[in-house]
């Protein structure tokens, strides 16, 4: 069922996922979009800051926008975003991580300039299969008003 502004309330909160993480999937999308060797080559991640493979912060970001379009947070016209807040990744996202969303409304707008529209500020929350924090954001979405 879509969700309109008019539904949205601060401290409703709503859970994505899960979604595991494959040692390809990391390498793959670290070739692509991030190709340092901590997320493409495995041997040599091992001498690394981070001690291993890691997923890029910008792919655990992408996993959590499919999470966050695939939860039960369904916006009438989409996941359509403004702004990012507070964006941070207190620890690394591994190959056999399996993560999960937590989305909690923060606050709502209806917005001034455009009739039929408001903001959500929304809490993002990943989680690892260890209840690790991996990610967390504040996204600010435009948020269709119910029509009528």
């Amino acid at each position: 069922m879509p969700l309109y502004l008019e539904d949205l309330t601060p401290g409703l909160v709503f859970t994505g996922g899960p979604l595991p993480v494959t040692q390809r999937d990391v390498v793959e999308f670290g070739r692509q979009f991030d190709p340092q060797y901590f997320h493409t080559d495995p041997q040599t991640a091992s001498s690394s800051f981070f001690g291993g493979l890691s997923a890029s912060g910008w792919h655990t970001a992408a996993l959590s926008m499919r999470m966050a379009v695939e939860s039960p947070l369904n916006f009438a016209d989409g996941v359509i975003g403004i702004e990012v807040r507070n964006l941070r990744w207190p620890r690394p996202t591994r190959p056999g991580d399996t993560l999960r969303l937590d989305l909690e409304v923060l606050e709502t707008r209806p917005s001034r300039s455009r009739p039929g529209w408001g903001t959500a500020v929304v809490r993002w929350t990943t989680l690892n299969q260890a209840d690790q924090i991996v990610m967390t954001a504040e996204p600010v979405i435009w948020v269709a008003r119910r029509p009528g």
